[in-house]
C-alpha cells in the first residue's frame, strides 16, 4: 500500500511539472548592460555561454563564419541617438550585433534585423554597418562570454567582447559638440545665470576648445558670484592662454575664499597650480 502511495505521489508530481512547464536556469544566462556615452544611452542584451574546457574560436565558433555573438538568440544593441562605430555612423534604433571571428581580426556587423534568428537568418542586405577590428590574445582565461564598456570618455567608450583568451575592442562615439552648442545658444539668449556660465566654461575647458569663449563665460560667472571653484577654473583657463600673471592673481583669490571655507583640498590644489605657473611665468 505504501509503495502504491509513493508511486502515485511521484506520478502526480511528474504530471504537475508537465502541466505547468519546468523552469530551470539557462545554460547560457541572459544579461543586459547599459552605458551613457556622450548624450546617447546605449544598451546591449545578450546571452553568456561558457567555455567548459572547450576550444572556442576556430572550433566551437568557426573562423570566417557568421556568429550571433552570444547564445540562445541574437545579441541586440540599442541606442537613442546616433552612435559612431569605428567611424561608421549608425542612426538611433535597435540592431543585431553579429560578427565573423577570425584568427587575427573580426568583422563586426550591425544589422537591422532584430526579429530573426541571428546567424541562421542573416541577410547582408540588412547590414547598416560592417567593419573589422583586431583581436587580442588575453593572458587570463574568460570562462563566460562577456560584453562590457570601458575607456569611458566625454563622448566615447570602448565596447569589449571577450571569451576564452580572445578579446576584441570596438570604439563607440556620440558626437555632442553641435548639440551642446545649440543648447548654449538657447540657454544664454536672455539668461544671466552664474552656474550656467560656469558650466559652459568648464565644458569648453574640459574639451579643450574655444578658450576665449570659456574665459568670457567664466569671467561672467565670477563677476556675478565669485566662488573659489569658479575662480580656480578661471585661473586654469587663463593659464591655458599663457596668461600666467592673470592666472596667479586669480588663483590667489580662489585660495583666499577656499581658506575661509576651510576647503583644504582646494587650498592644496591651488598651491600646486600656483607653483607650476610661477615657473612658467619666468
Amino acid at each position: 500500500m505504501k509503495k502504491l502511495f509513493l508511486l502515485a505521489s511521484f506520478l502526480f508530481a511528474v504530471l504537475t511539472i508537465q502541466a505547468q512547464g519546468l523552469v530551470t536556469p539557462q545554460p547560457s544566462p541572459s544579461s543586459k548592460i547599459s552605458q551613457k556615452i556622450g548624450l546617447a544611452e546605449v544598451s546591449v542584451a545578450y546571452s553568456r555561454p561558457s567555455a567548459k574546457n572547450r576550444v572556442i574560436f576556430g572550433d566551437i565558433v568557426p573562423f570566417g563564419k557568421i556568429w550571433r555573438t552570444g547564445a540562445n538568440s541574437p545579441t541586440k544593441i540599442k541606442f537613442d541617438e546616433e552612435v559612431i562605430f569605428e567611424g561608421n555612423k549608425v542612426p538611433a534604433g535597435e540592431y543585431s550585433l553579429m560578427s565573423f571571428p577570425d584568427k587575427d581580426q573580426w568583422t563586426i556587423v550591425i544589422n537591422k534585423d532584430t526579429k530573426g534568428n541571428g546567424a541562421f537568418t542573416y541577410q547582408e542586405s540588412d547590414d547598416v554597418a560592417k567593419f573589422t577590428v583586431k583581436s587580442v590574445k588575453l593572458t587570463q582565461h574568460v570562462e563566460s562570454f562577456s560584453i562590457s564598456f570601458s575607456d569611458l570618455g566625454f563622448n566615447s567608450a570602448t565596447l569589449e567582447l571577450a571569451w576564452e583568451k580572445t578579446s576584441v575592442r570596438i570604439k563607440l562615439e556620440n558626437k555632442v559638440d553641435e548639440k551642446i552648442a545649440k543648447q548654449i545658444e538657447k540657454l544664454t539668449a536672455p539668461t544671466r545665470d552664474a552656474s550656467l556660465f560656469f558650466n559652459i566654461a568648464a565644458y569648453y575647458y574640459e574639451t579643450n576648445q574655444k578658450n576665449d569663449e570659456a574665459l568670457a563665460f567664466v569671467t561672467k560667472a565670477t563677476d556675478m558670484a565669485p566662488r573659489y571653484w569658479t575662480l580656480q577654473m578661471k585661473a586654469k583657463i587663463q593659464a591655458r592662454a599663457n596668461d600666467f600673471a592673470g592666472a596667479l592673481a586669480t588663483i590667489d583669490k580662489s585660495t583666499e575664499l577656499a581658506t575661509k571655507d576651510k576647503d583644504d583640498a582646494y587650498v592644496n590644489a591651488n598651491a600646486k597650480l600656483k607653483a607650476e605657473w610661477a615657473k612658467k611665468k619666468k
